[in-house]
């Protein structure tokens, strides 16, 4: 009798400290001011007219929320060293500001100005030109381990001036794109190439390669935000995992600054099928 009370002493204490293990524990975290992030890329694709492009508004938020806040009813314009404007105009309160009569002009200097909220937010920014991508090589023996596809897209860098080019790789089979910068400083002139960061890559998986032409500073912030979040990011005009200031000022007040940051771009861009 006396061991089976042991025994059922010892199981209602350890069904206790059981319990107490699952016990739920709410944690107080704060939570920063709302910054307005900006997702202002205006591309402009080799072969088209460009005229079309469109500009986000969103808000940071709490770490565990599921919904990215959109911000509307915004003014936001563009204008050229001429002052011609380009407006924005939201579509129907998801954030995002569409222009329909953009012109791009390479190495034309653009100004952004958003007005939001009781702030205005200005940024000024101009269009670089790219190489286009003249061939895609796929080699079977890449990787360190010599037994991986890589797929290198090629191009002719100018030689008349310093070129600055941020490379976007979106695979069939990955959700996300992976994005990384470099420079012509050792190969100015030359034929040089991207190259895939993809050791997953199997026969029929589908590769576009994009190439943009951007400006030093927007190389410098993007060389910043990928060495912190790793080239797969996601995106290059998403909020950045750490606070990384754009080349967006609040002029209403400076302390409350926005993320994102304002890139225009000529892109070259090609699709490959791996063989």
């Amino acid at each position: 009798m006396l061991m089976r009370k042991l025994v059922f002493l010892i199981a209602f204490f350890l069904s206790l400290f059981l319990t107490s293990c699952e016990e739920v524990v709410n944690v107080d975290l704060d939570t920063a001011p709302a910054k307005l992030v900006i997702e202002a890329a205006i591309n402009w694709e080799k072969g088209t007219k460009g005229n079309e492009q469109t500009i986000k508004l969103t808000t940071t938020t709490g770490y565990f929320e599921d919904v990215i806040p959109t911000v509307s009813n915004a003014i936001i314009y563009i204008e050229n060293s001429k002052k011609e404007r380009f407006n924005f105009i939201e579509v129907k309160k998801t954030g995002q500001y569409v222009c329909n009569t953009f012109k791009p002009i390479i190495d034309e200097e653009y100004t952004l100005t958003i007005i939001s909220r009781g702030n205005r937010y200005i940024g000024t920014e101009t269009l670089k030109s790219v190489a286009s991508i003249t061939r895609i090589e796929q080699n079977n023996q890449g990787g360190f381990s010599g037994k991986d596809i890589e797929v290198k897209a090629f191009y002719n860098d100018p030689a008349d001036a310093a070129n600055f080019y941020l490379y976007k790789y979106s695979y069939s089979n990955k959700v996300k794109s992976t994005f990384y910068v470099d420079e012509d400083k050792f190969f100015n002139g030359n034929e040089f190439s991207s190259f895939s960061d993809d050791e997953d890559l199997k026969t029929g998986n589908q590769i576009e390669v994009t190439h943009y032409g951007i400006s030093q500073q927007y190389y410098n912030y993007m060389n910043i935000l990928v060495s912190i979040a790793g080239s797969n990011v996601g995106g290059p005009f998403q909020s950045p995992p750490a606070t990384v200031k754009g080349n967006m000022i609040n002029v209403t007040n400076k302390d409350n600054y926005p993320l994102g940051y304002f890139s225009l771009s000529e892109t070259s861009t090609e699709k490959y099928k791996i063989q």
